[in-house]
């Protein structure tokens, strides 16, 4: 089941790049909070200090993670719920972008959409309406479906991968054991298969020729070479070695390789 947006209720918050403090006039926007016995007032921008009532936390909840909104003022007389910008990049480690109609809040190492809001009456809001989508399939009954299937979803991917997409909570599995039973595998990654026994019995040079292309280096050589062919004489056992540019150059090398042999 997909959580709320906010933790209680449905309260919209206004970012604020003034306020040195997150402010609600809801106590229910709160999920713990405490009478704040202090003596220290709200201070606004026409010099008025509003009284403190109580000071608790509370937390915006989205399908990828949660956000902290710590020592939040409860204010009675306070218009609207202001977000206090600096304190949420303090308190999440993100950072705000705002434009004309509209504002993000990302990964400052990704710069990653983590929420974002829109324009309201003139002031930026962050809104359970407002949040950034999520595709629909992510939270349909059929994504919690076993490590198994996922595994033949995203095209066989190793463990070490399938364990960084279940930690960053990309994929949700009602079975996490990561034993996967795929004949698939092994076939499809391995990069060739042993020879059978052969009776043939080669009696000259040349009369039996094996060869096998190796493909896609991660270095390119000196002399800008990625592949090589090889031809193997089977009776003795004679190698020919041709590095190849492209791994199309094949067809023509082995023309090239004809041409000698039969001469």
């Amino acid at each position: 089941m997909q959580r709320n947006l906010f933790s209680t209720g449905s309260v919209d918050w206004f970012p604020d790049t003034g306020a040195n403090q997150h402010v609600t006039p809801d106590l229910a926007t709160l999920t713990a909070s405490e009478p704040y016995l202090g003596n220290d007032n709200l201070h606004v921008g026409d010099g008025k200090g509003l009284p403190i009532s109580h000071l608790g936390h509370t937390k915006i909840y989205t399908p990828h993670r949660s956000f902290t909104l710590s020592n939040v003022l409860h204010v009675l007389a306070i218009t609207k719920p202001l977000l206090s910008v600096q304190k949420f990049y303090l308190d999440n480690n993100v950072y705000f972008e705002f434009h004309p109609r509209v504002f993000y809040v990302k990964d400052p190492n990704t710069h990653e959409i983590l929420l974002s809001g829109q324009s309201k009456d003139d002031l930026y809001a962050l809104t359970k309406s407002s949040i950034t989508s999520v595709p629909q399939a992510y939270w349909s009954p059929c994504t919690f479906a076993s490590a198994d299937l996922w595994h033949r979803r995203l095209g066989h991917p190793t463990t070490r991968i399938f364990q960084l997409l279940i930690s960053k909570n990309k994929i949700i599995c009602n079975n996490k054991r990561l034993n996967f039973q795929c004949q698939s595998c092994p076939l499809g990654k391995s990069s060739c298969l042993s020879l059978g026994p052969t009776y043939h019995k080669t009696s000259a040079p040349l009369e039996l020729i094996f060869s096998d292309v190796w493909s896609s280096a991660r270095l390119f050589s000196s002399d800008g070479y990625r592949y090589f062919v090889i031809f193997v004489d089977a009776y003795t056992k004679y190698v020919w070695y041709h590095p190849l540019v492209a791994k199309s150059d094949v067809y023509s090398v082995f023309h090239q390789f004809q041409t000698l042999v039969e001469r």
